[in-house]
């Protein structure tokens, strides 16, 4: 057992963090139950405490409601995308076992799940700073797509850190810059369309002024992610 193996506590998930090649090889090249729980936890925490600072513009009840979410759409998205990327690497050059793409997968959520907890504060503050439910209807509208908007753009550069700082390890595994660069646009692009629609259908995190504040809604499959963007972004910019 490697000196790495008998040092799986927090300390590690700095060293997760700073992307150190050599050391995090190691958990790709020997996937393990304690780092994935590790993984796990880190992703309950950093996730849970960023949905509930998003919730909190709604009320306690929705923060609350994001705080189990949020952490479940990382995970299931975590094992949807393990999926995909397992047969996507291969085909781009990159020959991974599916315990190497889930670990892949797992520990760049996490990293994804940290930079989010860190900006929990953040988001507490264009909370606070952001017009209130009871205001003019007009007013909230407004304040509901910045907020939607706001949000989705932490979301994707945590997203998209996560992905970069696994750069190094994609690199050792695939041998050359051109395979990691390929495997890392398809993992990019498979965690954009899923994470997002799986959001889409445990909606809602924000919740529209009109609507009331649930778990889940009863059309959770009407309608797409992307629709909801771009009318948020377009009301923005005609204001």
């Amino acid at each position: 057992m490697d000196a790495h193996s008998n040092t799986l506590g927090l300390q590690q998930i700095p060293v997760l963090l700073r992307g150190e090649t050599e050391s995090i090889g190691g958990w790709l090249d020997r996937p393990d139950t304690r780092r994935a729980a590790l993984c796990i936890a880190a992703i309950l925490v950093g996730a849970g405490l960023y949905g509930a600072a998003v919730g909190l513009w709604r009320s306690p009840l929705q923060a609350g409601y994001n705080a189990l979410k949020l952490p479940l759409i990382v995970l299931l998205t975590t094992l949807a995308n393990a999926l995909i990327n397992g047969m996507l690497a291969p085909l781009l050059g990159l020959d991974l076992r599916f315990r190497q793409s889930l670990m892949a997968v797992l520990m760049s959520f996490t990293i994804s799940a940290v930079i989010l907890g860190s900006f929990s504060p953040v988001v507490l503050f264009i909370v606070w700073n952001t017009p209130p439910l009871g205001t003019d209807p007009a007013v909230a509208a407004g304040a509901h797509s910045f907020l939607l908007v706001s949000q989705v753009a932490l979301i994707a550069f945590a997203g998209v850190a996560g992905n970069l700082r696994l750069w190094q390890s994609l690199r050792r595994l695939g041998g050359s810059n051109a395979v990691a660069f390929k495997v890392m646009l398809a993992w990019l692009a498979s965690n954009l369309f899923l994470g997002s629609q799986i959001s889409w259908m445990l909606r809602p995190f924000i919740g529209a002024p009109h609507l009331p504040v649930e778990f889940l809604r009863h059309d959770m499959f009407a309608g797409s992610f992307y629709e909801i963007l771009f009318s948020a972004i377009g009301r923005l910019l005609l204001e």
